[in-house]
């Protein structure tokens, strides 16, 4: 089967001929749709305050994405929150290092992030400053399974706060899922979003690119392969791995 639709479970970068999929599409001759498989809700003060989790009893804030700053800055300011100057920021990467900048300064803070992306890395620099008591705004649902492991193991003092959850898009209003050859995700809120709105989808000759080792193993729990899979050395971005895939494929054809 040729691949012609790509459906990428992500908004639209702001140019996308200017972006890797723009490269891909001229490349390979292929559409690519983009449509969020879902949406994000913050949590009230509310609902936080039931968590008796105090946010100014922490020396540092663990963030791994942009989304969950968004939430956790909002909730501060419901909560009438100043962040102190000398709190310390870890992010687990650099773009959302970046992003961290639009609610403070960043000269005037310490903020720490992974150089390379690497799990390995972000943790080493979690490790130098591990007698920090650590606060990890997550989801409703919990926080990433193996920062948390990394942190009861070294036994870093840290709590969890619950920012915003996770609600599934309405899909099959806008899409017609069995038009696609291939659907990338990138997290296991996608897939939970995949198999809620199509519950008798099957993967048939369907083509899943996944990023990160938690969304393999989501489609996995749902009886799905993922063929196309990223980070790694050889592939650090779902675009670099979504190209080697299909080179090899027309490749395989001719």
């Amino acid at each position: 089967m040729k691949i012609k639709n790509i459906l990428i479970s992500q908004n639209a970068p702001a140019d996308i001929e200017k972006s890797p999929y723009g490269e891909l599409k001229r490349k390979y001759s292929i559409n690519i749709d983009f449509y969020k498989f879902f949406r994000i809700a913050h949590i009230s003060a509310i609902d936080f305050r039931k968590t008796k989790v105090n946010i100014l009893d922490h020396q540092a804030v663990i963030f791994y994405s942009k989304n969950t700053i968004d939430s956790f800055f909002n909730l501060c300011q419901e909560m009438r929150v100043v962040m102190p100057e000398s709190m310390k920021y870890f992010c687990s990467t650099e773009a959302v290092a970046v992003y961290l900048q639009k609610y403070i300064q960043f000269r005037k803070r310490k903020i720490f992030f992974s150089k390379d992306s690497s799990m390995a890395n972000f943790h080493e620099i979690l490790l130098k400053n591990k007698e920090l008591t650590m606060l990890v705004p997550c989801s409703k649902s919990g926080a990433n399974s193996e920062l948390i492991e990394f942190l009861k193991s070294n036994e870093i003092k840290y709590n969890e706060a619950p920012v915003f959850e996770t609600l599934a898009a309405n899909l099959k209003e806008d899409i017609e899922i069995e038009k696609y050859d291939m659907i990338a995700l990138f997290s296991p809120n996608g897939v939970h979003s995949l198999k809620e709105n199509y519950p008798d989808f099957k993967q048939g000759e369907v083509v899943f690119a996944a990023l990160g080792n938690s969304v393999v193993a989501a489609l996995e729990e749902e009886g799905f392969t993922a063929q196309v899979t990223a980070p790694s050395k050889e592939f650090p971005s779902i675009t670099d791995a979504i190209d080697a895939y299909l080179k090899e494929y027309a490749t395989r054809r001719r």
